[in-house]
């Protein structure tokens, strides 16, 4: 099939280009090189068009027979602080927008789109004695006296955790999440409306090769990997018992290729969400342990107790659904993959992104139509 990829010149979507290309698709590649992602100014890559999602309806010409979007462009990570919200509403919100409008215009039906765990805010809980509880967001003066934990509104006991699955509702705790949860509305109305299909990957933890090094753009384990490198003890949150599951990107990647295939098959009018995940969870603290252990030198990680504001407790994910319906089973355990991690090359600080070689190269020349 013919596929465009947004944002092919980043961490994932690099790595999603490549297995693309490997599986025989041809690839479309589009990427905007923002600095908040790829720190800099970076020369385009060849084979890849530097252009703006949310200039979409102008480079729509490039959709002409296309049979699915994969739209990986997006802002990520926590930001700096509320001052990113225009951005993230910008780039994310009015780019997926653009691009559901560009792809009407050019008869494009089938979208598979990044999204993210962070659409589930917290996660599912449950207290040994009342069942199922959805907990209100933790107050600073709580976390100030260094209470972590949710406990339940009706006796006061610690709950526990239990797997989100895919219609668990949404409850987005920060401005990354929020415009990952407007882009899935922005896909539902347009699969209704176009009409078209879509899938909705939300991805969880994402690390691995060509992952961008510590910004607050960034991931955890890149974060940790950076201290150790420094000689710095990496600092863990909270008391470190916060639980997640962190998935490889190329088997977030694989998840993708699944995608593209499925969506085809998917009724015009319908939009499906999946977990991509490892199914495997793990601990803040055992994170840091592992990858500080895949280094072998630097100082052990340091438990500081602090906090960030819009952190939730636990969130970890269901695989079921994927595996039952795309198929998709996450092949790297978090115990190897995060150790590996430690000598994984990582983005550059000056950025010259990754594309998925020659073979990309010139799929995407042979792909793209003749704007004239």
């Amino acid at each position: 099939m013919r596929v465009l990829l947004t944002g092919a010149a980043g961490f994932i979507g690099s790595a999603v280009a490549e297995m693309l290309c490997v599986e025989g698709h041809d690839v479309v590649a589009v990427d905007v090189l923002i600095p908040e992602v790829h720190d800099g100014v970076a020369p385009v890559p060849e084979g890849l068009y530097r252009l703006d999602v949310r200039d979409a309806v102008e480079w729509q010409h490039l959709l002409r027979g296309v049979d699915v979007v994969c739209h990986q462009a997006a802002m990520v990570g926590a930001g700096v602080d509320v001052r990113d919200l225009p951005a993230y509403a910008s780039h994310n919100d009015l780019g997926t927008a653009a691009l559901l409008a560009a792809m009407t215009g050019a008869g494009v039906r089938r979208l598979v789109l990044a999204s993210s765990m962070v659409v589930y805010g917290e996660g599912r809980y449950a207290c040994p004695e009342h069942g199922e509880q959805r907990p209100r967001p933790r107050s600073p003066q709580v976390l100030e006296r260094g209470e972590f934990d949710h406990a339940c509104p009706r006796c006061g006991r610690r709950l526990s955790w239990a797997a989100v699955d895919e219609d668990t509702p949404f409850d987005p705790r920060s401005s990354y999440a929020a415009s990952k949860v407007a882009q899935e509305h922005y896909a539902g109305v347009w699969a209704r409306q176009a009409p078209g299909s879509a899938i909705a990957l939300r991805y969880h933890n994402v690390y691995g090769p060509g992952m961008p090094r510590d910004t607050p753009y960034s991931g955890v384990a890149a974060i940790f990997r950076s201290a150790l490198e420094a000689g710095r003890s990496p600092e863990v949150f909270e008391d470190g018992r916060q639980m997640r599951d962190f998935v490889e990107v190329a088997d977030v990647a694989r998840a993708n290729v699944l995608a593209v295939s499925a969506v085809a098959d998917l009724p015009l009018g319908w939009q499906r969400a999946y977990n991509v995940c490892s199914g495997h969870p793990v601990s803040i603290l055992d994170v840091a342990r592992r990858v500080a252990a895949g280094a072998g030198t630097g100082p052990d990680p340091t438990v500081s107790g602090r906090h960030r504001p819009g952190d939730v407790r636990h969130v970890v994910a269901s695989p079921d659904r994927a595996r039952r319906e795309l198929g998709f089973e996450a092949t790297v355990h978090p115990d190897e993959g995060l150790r590996a991690f430690a000598h994984a090359p990582l983005r550059p600080r000056v950025t010259s992104p990754t594309t998925a070689g020659a073979a990309l190269r010139a799929r995407t020349r042979a792909a793209a139509t003749d704007p004239a």
